[in-house]
């Protein structure tokens, strides 16, 4: 098979928001989760792949070794033009891993420069003079200062990405991209000839990005959050490559309904309480994860009592205040790791019991849901909110899912989500 556009994300939510974004633009969508094997081949009419992996926050070499090992399997199939997905907040370690697999995928493509944009103009994320603006703050003004992962404190982009990349970078002008893709084309084409081999691209409102994308149908390899795929796929339909198709609607079967919120963001938090104003919730105690050898069963037995005909909500999602104090009494046990992995857990033994509809808040919590269910890979239906779309497992258990990054979706996202499909 021949795939017109070839991705690969950091982090699970985020590669579900880049499909979601790419299937409003009129292509067929897979989502595969971890690097496929080898001889793994995808049937029917498909336009672009999302490889999803969980490298943004490991070490840098294994991100960049899974990375590149994703990419080689996109190249094995023909594919024309490469995206790497990293999350509209630009958040990784102080060291990577978004400079050093940008520069390991470059390296292995060949390609003289790219660009930069983590910018989603929907959920108010803005690019101006470099600096990544949430709504009205700075990055380092808004709740990423407190993520319990990446804390991001420097909202100027490119002097985060010097201190994660051996090549140099530089900032395209706002103004630039204003004058259109011919502009821009020429513009980024004397940057390269100045030396600067990573590009970080403005970007306030959408048509910004459409404008954008238009200008990159030569570049092998594009890097961005979901919002800068945007502007892609029309380069294929010039072409006559790509035939826009209706975005698919997925159908829920029977069954039980049920959300599990790890995020700890001001979003998600918001959300929960919502919820709770009209449904039942359970709040995961991360000690007793490690104290309570039976934590497992007691939650799965509250959960096995509320099951029905309305969702309920078990959430390890907690303000800073109470994740330093858990963190305090956990005596130097990973409590992230814990967690993750408890979810993970639950989600399985719910399913035993007949739940067939999950929402996931959280990429690191989806992460740890899509691999302890075995899910492979994910048709992509039509959207909830920016960014999220209802989902449905490829392979068996049959699964919808709406994997949900922490910062995403209104205050009644949870409530809401579920009536677009019963």
């Amino acid at each position: 098979m021949s795939i017109l556009l070839g991705c690969v994300a950091d982090d699970f939510t985020g590669a579900t928001d880049l499909a979601n974004t790419l299937v409003k633009q009129g292509m067929n969508v897979i989502q595969l989760f971890g690097v496929p094997e080898k001889n793994f081949e995808i049937s029917g009419t498909v336009n672009a792949v999302v490889v999803a992996l969980k490298t943004r926050s490991i070490s840098s070499d294994s991100a960049v070794s899974q990375s590149l090992q994703a990419l080689d399997w996109l190249r094995a199939r023909d594919t024309r033009q490469y995206y790497f997905k990293y999350c509209s907040t630009f958040d990784s370690t102080e060291k990577g891993n978004i400079g050093p697999v940008a520069d390991a995928m470059m390296d292995a493509l060949g390609v003289d420069y790219t660009i930069f944009n983590p910018a989603f103009p929907t959920t108010g994320r803005t690019v101006y003079k470099g600096y990544l603006f949430v709504g009205d703050q700075l990055l380092s003004e808004s709740g990423m200062k407190d993520h319990p992962l990446n804390p991001m404190t420097d909202p100027n982009l490119c002097r985060v990405l010097r201190k994660q990349s051996k090549y140099s970078v530089s900032n395209l002008d706002l103004d630039v991209i204003r004058l259109g893709s011919g502009e821009i084309k020429s513009a980024l084409k004397e940057i390269s000839r100045s030396g600067a081999r990573h590009v970080v691209t403005d970007t306030t409102n959408d048509q910004d990005l459409l404008v954008l994308g238009e200008s990159l149908s030569d570049l092998k390899l594009v890097t961005g959050g979901s919002g800068m795929a945007m502007g892609l796929p029309q380069n294929f339909e010039k072409e006559g490559l790509l035939k826009r198709a209706n975005n698919q609607k997925l159908i829920a079967d029977s069954g039980n309904s049920l959300i599990l919120a790890g995020s700890c963001s001001n979003a998600t938090r918001g959300q929960i309480r919502y919820f709770q104003k009209q449904g039942d919730s359970f709040q995961i105690d991360p000690i007793k994860i490690f104290s309570e050898s039976n934590y497992l069963d007691q939650v799965v037995s509250w959960a096995k009592s509320k099951l029905g005909n309305i969702p309920i909500l078990i959430y390890s999602s907690a303000d800073p205040d109470e994740l330093e104090n858990a963190k305090r009494q956990a005596s130097g046990e990973n409590l992230g790791l814990l967690v993750e992995d408890f979810m993970g857990q639950l989600a399985k033994e719910l399913v035993r019991l007949d739940v067939t509809k999950i929402i996931v808040a959280g990429g690191e919590t989806s992460g740890a849901v899509v691999n302890a269910l075995g899910i492979q890979g994910l048709l992509i239906g039509g959207e909830i909110d920016p960014g999220v779309p209802w989902t449905r497992s490829l392979n068996h258990p049959q699964i919808m899912l709406a994997l949900k990054s922490g910062n995403f979706g209104g205050e009644d996202f949870f409530v809401r989500a579920f009536k677009e499909i019963n």
